[in-house]
């Protein structure tokens, strides 16, 4: 749902900046299947159907979360959606489901073209993220260490590829004794750091930096950390902390972005909750 990333507009202002760490301080839910204790309790405070939220949550990590994170706090160009003030203040999706619906094309968010059934179980989502994050130090979390740690370990080598950029004797050697169960599950989920540029996780440091390379029609390419992107903007600062900014018109000029973290964003979609917790499972062993 690339167009939910452009919903940066008047009356859906930020209070936060952009950014993704799911921590045992930052509480927030995907899918069911984990079973953790303060998932149902968030569905029941935010007064939403469990059917809906399950629903709403397979339809987010489809569509969405390659943008917006797993919990949708936000990614490189794209809004926290949970700190939003159209989405704190929405009641029944009377401020949400006219910008699933419709879209705003004069903001670079075209129509989605989502069923009214769709918008409405995104809008439960959402409701339960939000209501998640306001009373996060009511839930008493359980353990998340319900895997399977060799199918953890074959998944980590074979389907989910984590071997290609990591190794247990290397970069994430004794990762299990620097982090809680709970808490290295939102890491290796989300690597990029967190609010503000904390964290650190099993991935982050300063490799985890996106950055572009923007080639205008006349002129040499400017390379640079991205500030932002959009169908009609893209801006950086380069490597002297220089801001620049250009209009885009379709595919001028030339866009390049590098994310040493997409294939992270890119899995979040194919996790299922058994490959979750099965890989959770295997990096707390080792120690």
């Amino acid at each position: 749902m690339d167009f939910l990333k452009r919903i940066a507009l008047p009356g859906l202002l930020l209070l936060a900046p952009a950014g993704l760490w799911l921590s045992a301080q930052e509480p927030a839910f995907g899918g069911r299947g984990g079973g953790e204790k303060g998932i149902g309790a968030a569905i029941t405070g935010a007064k939403e159907d469990p059917a809906a939220f399950d629903r709403g949550a397979k339809l987010y990590t489809t569509n969405c979360a390659g943008c917006h994170g797993a919990t949708g706090r936000g990614g490189p160009g794209a809004p926290d959606l949970i700190r939003s003030l159209l989405v704190l203040d929405d009641e029944k999706g009377i401020l949400i489901a006219p910008v699933l619906r419709d879209g705003r094309p004069d903001a670079g968010m075209p129509k989605p073209g989502l069923s009214e059934p769709q918008i409405a179980d995104l809008v439960a989502w959402l409701h339960v993220q939000t209501y998640a994050a306001g009373h996060r130090s009511t839930y008493a979390f359980l353990d998340v260490l319900t895997g399977d740690k060799k199918k953890g370990e074959s998944y980590f080598n074979g389907a989910g590829k984590c071997n290609t950029c990591h190794s247990p004797t290397g970069d994430l050697k004794g990762i299990g004794a620097r982090y809680d169960g709970f808490a290295l599950q939102g890491r290796w989920l989300q690597p990029r750091g967190g609010r503000g540029g904390r964290g650190g996780g099993a991935a982050a440091s300063n490799k985890s930096t996106v950055t572009v390379t923007v080639t205008p029609t006349s002129g040499k390419a400017i390379s640079g950390t991205l500030d932002r992107v959009d169908d009609f903007s893209v801006s950086l600062r380069d490597s002297e902390g220089l801001y620049h900014s250009f209009t885009r018109d379709g595919a001028t000029p030339k866009v390049e972005i590098h994310d040493p973290l997409k294939m992270h964003t890119d899995m979040l979609s194919k996790y299922t909750d058994a490959d979750i917790h099965n890989v959770t499972a295997y990096l707390v062993t080792l120690k």
